[in-house]
C-alpha cells in the first residue's frame, strides 16, 4: 500500500500542536524531527547510549513535523485546520508550510526509526524502542515505548521535565494521568512502584496506543487507560499523585475539579507551559489552595509541583 506523507514546518514550541492537529485530522501516524530534541555531542550529559554528530548534521534546520494519510480524501480540511491554529492557540507556530509526496509503505515502517535512540531521564528511567538494546545498569529502570503512532516519546522538554519530576516527587499511593498520550508517564509511575495508575485521555487514537504500550511493558495490572474529557466522569476516583502534561489554558481548567480527586497534601504536577504563559498557571494554582514547592525549565517550557493544602 502506498501512503500519502505530508511535512510540516513548524517550531519546537508548535511541534506536539501540529502533530495532534494532524492526528485529528485523520493521519494514522506522526513523527518530530527537531534538532533540539538531540543533546549536544560536544558537551555528554549521559542521555544518550550513543550521538552520532552526522546525525544533528542530516537533520533540517526548521522543526518538521512529518504526518501518513491513507488518501486524499484524508487531507479535506488540512489547509483550514493548520490556518486555525495559531489564533486558536495564540502561539507562533512557524511557517507551518506543508509539502506532499508518495511513500511506500516499507519507506514509512523504517523511516522514523534514525532519530529515535535509547536515552535516560532522570536518574533512573530509560526509555527505549523495542528495536534497540540498552546495557542495564544496575537500578536501571526500562520502558519499552515505540513512537510510531505514539505521543510523547520522551524526548520533547515537557514530557522529559514531568518524567523527572515524577521521579523525583511520587513517593507512593494511587497516580492519575490526565492527558496521557502515549502513556510514557504512567508507565513511569508504574516503573517506580506504583500499583495503581489512571491514565486518561480524549483522544480515542492515544488510549490505544496507551493501552499498546502498557501491554508491552507488561503493566497491564498496575495501570487501566480510559477515555475521557479530563477528569469528567471520575466521580469515584482518588489519588495522591497526579500529573498533566498539556497546555497551559487546559491546566488551568483542570485546576480546580482535579481538587476533587485528590487526597489531602497530594502532589500535583503539570508541564507543557509555555514560560510566558507560568504565571497564569501560577494564580490558578494559588487561588485553588495548592502550594508550589518545585519548579523546572527547559527551553522555553516550565514545570510545576504543587501540593494540595
Amino acid at each position: 500500500m502506498d501512503w500519502i506523507e505530508i511535512t510540516i514546518s513548524t517550531n519546537t514550541e508548535g511541534a506536539d500542536i501540529v502533530s495532534e492537529a494532524l492526528l485529528r485530522q485523520g493521519a494514522v501516524g506522526t513523527q518530530i524531527i527537531d534538532r533540539a530534541d538531540v543533546p549536544d555531542p560536544s558537551k555528554p550529559n549521559g542521555f544518550w547510549e550513543l550521538i552520532d554528530p552526522k546525525m544533528i548534521d542530516e537533520m533540517p534546520e526548521d522543526v518538521q513535523v512529518k504526518a501518513w494519510f491513507e488518501s486524499v480524501e484524508a487531507l479535506r480540511g488540512l489547509e483550514n485546520c493548520l490556518k486555525a491554529l495559531p489564533e486558536l492557540t495564540g502561539m507562533d507556530l512557524g511557517t507551518l508550510a506543508v509539502s506532499q509526496q508518495g511513500v511506500q509503505e516499507q519507506d514509512w515502517s523504517e523511516c522514523w526509526k534514525q532519530y529515535y535512540k535509547p536515552f535516560r531521564a532522570g536518574q533512573h528511567l530509560v526509555i527505549k524502542p523495542s528495536w534497540e538494546n540498552w546495557n542495564a545498569a544496575p537500578g536501571d529502570l526500562i520502558i519499552e515505548l515505540d513512537p510510531g503512532m505514539a505521543f510523547g516519546t520522551g524526548t520533547h522538554e515537557t514530557t522529559a521535565m514531568c518524567v523527572e519530576m515524577i521521579e523525583k516527587h511520587y513517593h507512593g499511593g494511587k497516580v492519575l494521568d490526565v492527558g496521557t498520550g502515549s502513556g510514557i508517564l504512567a508507565i513511569a509511575a508504574a516503573r517506580l512502584g506504583a500499583d495503581s495508575v489512571l491514565g486518561v485521555d480524549i483522544d480515542p487514537m492515544a488510549v490505544r496506543v496507551a493501552q499498546e504500550n502498557v501491554e508491552k511493558n507488561g503493566l497491564s495490572r498496575e495501570i487501566d487507560i480510559r477515555q475521557g474529557d479530563l477528569v469528567a466522569g471520575l466521580d469515584n476516583v482518588q489519588c495522591q499523585f497526579a500529573v498533566a502534561n498539556i497546555l497551559a489554558d487546559v491546566i488551568v481548567l483542570l485546576a480546580a475539579p482535579l481538587k476533587a480527586h485528590l487526597t489531602a497534601n497530594a502532589t500535583f504536577v503539570c508541564s507543557g507551559i509555555l514560560k510566558e504563559r507560568e504565571q497564569d498557571v501560577v494564580d490558578v494554582l494559588t487561588r485553588n489552595g495548592y502550594q508550589l514547592f518545585d519548579r523546572m525549565q527547559k527551553g522555553d517550557w516550565v514545570a510545576l509541583a504543587a501540593h494540595l493544602a
